[in-house]
């Protein structure tokens, strides 16, 4: 699976930004998709992520960090994972990452897979 994200930018505190990833492959249903992001000088942190299930349709997880003001999407119909960013904060700034796996910890990034190059989002005061 390749992905690629795209979507970021400059934007204002309270402001609003939509990522996207796009991935390659037939199989990108069978993926749990998750965002993560990175600040300079820390660590990958998990963002969000969202399951698929052909019966029940997606399960979404957040982090509390943005509970509320985030949302996690996907169109396996066109092998995409959307993140709406809204009432973004200067703490949001970082280089946003997809990522694809098949099981494990949804908040890992080690359980993941596949990653996609990131892009970086700078929110301004």
């Amino acid at each position: 699976v390749q992905l690629q994200a795209s979507g970021g930018g400059l934007v204002q505190t309270g402001g609003s930004l939509r990522l996207s990833c796009a991935a390659s492959g037939r199989t990108f249903s069978s993926y749990r998709m998750g965002w993560f992001r990175q600040a300079p000088g820390k660590e990958r942190e998990f963002v969000a992520a969202i399951s698929w299930s052909s019966w029940s349709g997606g399960y979404t997880y957040y982090a509390d960090s943005v509970k509320g003001r985030f949302t996690v999407s996907r169109d396996n119909t066109k092998n995409t994972v959307y993140l709406q960013m809204n009432s973004l904060k200067p703490e949001d700034t970082a280089v946003y990452f997809c990522a694809a796996a098949l099981r494990g910890d949804y908040s890992a990034p080690r359980e993941y897979d596949f990653w996609g190059q990131g892009t970086l989002v700078t929110v301004s005061s």
